[in-house]
């Protein structure tokens, strides 16, 4: 009788066929050693998988099976791979199990269940890096360096979210451990994190979420319901390298930064008695507004409309609009009458239209700053039925023309 039809006439093999693609899959199938079927002895030879007594017994659920009958009659019978596998199985398996000799069902529950463990585990892990990206996304900004004096009292709220993993120990909230930071994970297509490197060592994730939300700016973003505006916050603040400025940048941003800061210490020491709702502690709008104009600007934006509060006004009409100087410090001058001035409205309610030359595009540009009305809030429709109005006559339908800002940072403030 062949000894594939006696493996075929065997009850207890039905199991073992359906392990034989599971193994194959694990690279079961190339030469092995395999006990010569004529002759009934325990004698081994070398066989290469479509040369021995049949391809029924060297390939799949009958190669398998062929490998197991001669390990039970004879351990040495087979590849010291093989003898160790099913002393493995045998090992673990029940002493029911292990006594009924029918370690078909035991070989192929232990691999099934393997496999189907080890694919759960996978995606949970990937699922909880999904969930702490995300966690960082949406609370980053409670544990940013926000506070550059060290004063950790003075109204500052301390609590860190409970679900926001800044430290390697708190690994464990999202089912995760130490031993999981050199494992590589992919990344969502909600992050940007990854620049052109996907997937990413766990700890080179954390590494990355956390320059980006818990540095010295703190982003709060994910309220917003606009998908694509998401995903462009996103992407300008967690790419590689976003932060990262040439030297003529650096240069550019320090000039603005030191001329927003002379000109409020100008005013403090020579009218430090009058109103005048300084910008001390935020000068860096000045650079923050000429980089958006000159963007603007490059993108084709010839005409730029703004509204803002008192606070930084000054600062705002001699360092973005460029009013003039004397101007502005006539203001302070008490001996000035209503009449001089043209109004009779406070320094910081006027605001100004001025057309002047882009120095970073060499292009012309309209720069306007409402007038502040009675009731502050009312800005808003101000501005916006002024760029509305500048789009209708320039017949600049798309808004790629006309463009309008409004810096909101509280009345009286």
């Amino acid at each position: 009788m062949n000894c594939s039809l006696s493996l075929r006439a065997s009850p207890a093999m039905s199991q073992l066929r359906a392990l034989a693609a599971v193994l194959r899959g694990a690279g079961v199938g190339g030469s092995q050693w395999l006990p010569w079927c004529g002759g009934g002895g325990p004698a081994r030879r070398w066989v290469e998988p479509r040369r021995g007594c049949s391809s029924a017994a060297t390939h799949g659920s009958s190669y398998v099976e062929q490998m197991y009958l001669a390990w039970l009659e004879d351990h040495k019978s087979v590849h010291e791979s093989w003898d160790t596998f099913f002393h493995n199985i045998q090992a673990s398996s029940p002493s029911g199990e292990a006594g009924e000799r029918r370690p078909s069902a035991l070989l192929q529950g232990r691999a099934l269940s393997h496999s189907a463990d080890t694919t759960r585990k996978v995606v949970e892990d990937h699922l909880a890096v999904h969930s702490l990206i995300r966690a960082y996304q949406i609370r980053g900004h409670h544990v940013a360096q926000l506070d550059p004096l060290g004063i950790l009292e003075a109204d500052l709220d301390s609590f860190v979210p409970s679900d926001l993993i800044t430290t390697i120990d708190k690994l464990g909230f999202y089912g995760l451990s130490a031993s999981d930071l050199d494992r590589s994970f992919q990344l969502p297509p909600t992050t940007f994190i990854g620049g052109g490197d996907n997937p990413l060592p766990l700890k080179e994730i954390v590494r990355r979420l956390e320059i980006s939300y818990c540095g010295h700016i703190g982003v709060e973003f994910m309220f917003i319901n606009n998908v694509d505006q998401c995903q462009w916050i996103r992407q300008k603040i967690e790419t590689p390298g976003i932060m990262q400025f040439s030297n003529a940048e650096k240069r550019t941003l320090l000039a603005r930064l030191i001329r927003s800061t002379r000109f409020e210490d100008f005013l403090a020491r020579k009218w430090s008695s009058e109103k005048r709702f300084g910008l001390e502690g935020c000068e860096v709008l000045i650079p923050a507004l000429k980089t958006m104009i000159d963007t603007s600007s490059a993108a084709g934006i010839d005409n730029v409309i703004m509204g803002m509060p008192h606070r930084g006004r000054l600062n705002v009409l001699a360092n973005v609009i460029r009013k003039d100087l004397d101007q502005i410090f006539c203001q302070f001058d008490s001996k000035l009458e209503a009449a001089d001035e043209g109004s009779g409205d406070v320094k910081y309610h006027l605001g100004l239209y001025h057309e002047r030359i882009n120095r970073e595009t060499d292009k012309n540009i309209t720069l306007s700053l409402m007038a502040n009305p009675s009731h502050l809030e009312a800005v808003d429709p101000v501005v916006q039925g002024k760029a509305k109005a500048e789009q209708f006559y320039r017949g600049d339908t798309q808004g790629k023309k006309v463009t309008l800002e409004h810096l909101q940072q509280g009345r009286g403030r």
